[in-house]
């Protein structure tokens, strides 16, 4: 039995030196404040156990993970908080900041918020029916969750660029020919490839992993934070705009947006 005990939405189990940590909000699994609060904290209680050597990284139903849930407006606040950041994005660095290898088991969707999510771990097993969008711009905001760091780290500038730029969504064949996903299974396989990538990753040395994940990612934590504070700044005013009002309305009415720039 794991002795991380999970939450309402979040599931977690360790065994064999490998902690599987599984979002429960299916079929689209929409994040808000508690969700990622709830995953960085597992996260942190996972960093501390040595008998966790890596995590995998997965959900519950039909999508990976299909964004911030604009209903709350948690995950899209009116106003800057006193930190000046997004409460969702202070929260997603606890995550990156993990110093314990992971593993996304990415079978579905993921989307806007959920591909920063999905971009969390080292690496991700997908399947060809997974999709893949950072499809912010699509809303009429600026990309967040660290994605102006992390895309272009794995894609390239110019691939991250047109991924950004066109909100556009790419299978998991794809994402694995550009370098966004590594592993390509069939999409029932998904989980248990991530299982057995990580247990292959358990067994070599913990302390040469973690400090090879280490010196592989100086700086990222960093760089990460740096982004996430310019996402935020230009979120909170984009969020007041006429474009973001129209892009939410025409994502729900599954149309092109027409947006006016202003």
């Amino acid at each position: 039995m794991s002795k991380h005990p999970g939450t309402a939405d979040i599931g977690v189990d360790l065994a064999d030196h490998v902690a599987i940590v599984e979002m429960r909000r299916p079929p689209h699994n929409f994040f808000d404040i508690p969700l990622i609060a709830g995953l960085a904290g597992i996260f942190e209680s996972l960093e501390a156990d040595p008998d966790c050597r890596a995590i995998v990284l997965c959900a519950e139903g039909t999508a990976f993970c299909a964004g911030a849930d604009f209903r709350t407006r948690d995950a899209a606040p009116e106003q800057p908080s006193p930190r000046g950041l997004n409460p969702i994005y202070h929260e997603a660095l606890r995550l990156f900041a993990c110093g314990k290898p992971v593993v996304g088991a990415i079978h579905g969707p993921a989307v806007g918020g959920g591909l920063g999510l999905a971009l969390v771990p080292d690496f991700r097993v997908t399947c060809p029916e997974a999709r893949f969008s950072a499809n912010f711009n699509r809303l009429g905001i600026h990309p967040g969750f660290g994605l102006s760091v992390t895309l272009p780290r794995l894609v390239g500038p110019q691939k991250a660029a047109m991924l950004l730029y066109t909100g556009r969504r790419i299978d998991g064949e794809e994402a694995v020919a550009i370098g966004l996903a590594d592993v390509l299974v069939p999409q029932g396989e998904v989980r248990n490839e991530a299982i057995r990538l990580a247990t292959e990753i358990a067994t070599s040395s913990p302390l040469a992993v973690q400090s090879t994940r280490a010196t592989l990612r100086a700086g990222l934590v960093d760089q990460i934070r740096l982004a996430v504070a310019r996402e935020s700044t230009e979120q909170n005013w984009q969020l007041k705009s006429a474009d973001f009002a129209e892009g939410v309305k025409a994502m729900a009415e599954r149309r092109a947006p027409v947006f006016s720039g202003k």
